[in-house]
């Protein structure tokens, strides 16, 4: 059975990586998803895939910091059953090695954004009876990550946001959770060590991927398959909660 059969999702960050994955995930299983992406190319690569598999999806260049632009594009989509917060960005340093501007990107991108979307669907779901919100947070919300300040204070409050929204509104059947996962091969990963070990990028995919128990990262898919339980019926007794995914990183690395 499609698990999300004629509902209708909302992906933001939707063009690459996990948020991808979910996006394509949640079409096979009967969402028609939206994808919200500044990356106007990787969304629409996203759609042609998903359109090709005979599959719903629609892409909308928004710029997740715009609250009136997230608003906008919300109010023209209609009815929303799911929300799923995905758009995110990194930086990597220190408290001393995290200017200003760095903090400020971080904070607008992962904790503005995330807002943007929440202030913009929860009417809508309120309006036609509730649904599903998955914020994705990280192990960095709740353990110490080396050099990760501004990204590890981001993935805090979206945690802290999820909590919030679960109490606020389980009143309007509106759910609200979410999943902290460890490191995931993504895109992101890839550039993120041939920019900075050029010289020895296996031996640092390497270090990366030991430092979660299991031995690995984890695959995007394996992310989406945990956020499509969680935005689901199936999921329909499950509310202020969030969902380590992490290779047991948080409890067997101490």
């Amino acid at each position: 059975m499609l698990k999300l059969e004629n509902k209708v999702a909302v992906v933001t960050g939707g063009g690459s990586g996990i948020g991808r994955a979910i996006a394509v995930l949640f079409a096979e299983n009967g969402a028609h998803v939206h994808i919200l992406d500044l990356n106007v190319g990787g969304a629409q690569a996203v759609v042609d895939e998903i359109a090709a598999a005979g599959y719903r999806a629609s892409k909308h260049e928004v710029n997740v910091i715009d609250q009136a632009d997230v608003v906008r594009v919300v109010k023209g989509i209609g009815r929303v059953d799911i929300l799923v917060n995905n758009a995110g960005v990194a930086h990597v340093g220190d408290l001393e090695h995290c200017a200003v501007e760095d903090f400020e990107r971080v904070f607008n991108v992962n904790v503005k954004g995330a807002y943007n979307a929440l202030y913009a669907v929860i009417p809508q779901m309120k309006a036609f009876g509730g649904g599903a919100i998955l914020n994705l947070a990280s192990i960095a919300a709740v353990v110490g990550i080396a050099d990760r300040f501004a990204y590890s204070m981001s993935k805090g409050a979206i945690y802290a946001m999820s909590m919030s929204i679960a109490r606020d509104y389980i009143k309007d059947n509106i759910r609200s959770n979410s999943i902290s996962p460890a490191r995931v091969h993504t895109p992101f990963v890839d550039g993120f060590i041939s920019k900075n070990y050029p010289d020895n990028e296996q031996e640092m995919f390497e270090k990366l991927s030991q430092s979660q128990p299991i031995g690995r990262m984890a695959t995007p898919q394996e992310i989406a398959k945990l956020a499509l339980f969680l935005c689901s019926d199936d999921a329909g007794f499950i509310t202020g909660n969030d969902y380590p995914i992490d290779g047991g990183f948080i409890k067997l690395n101490n």
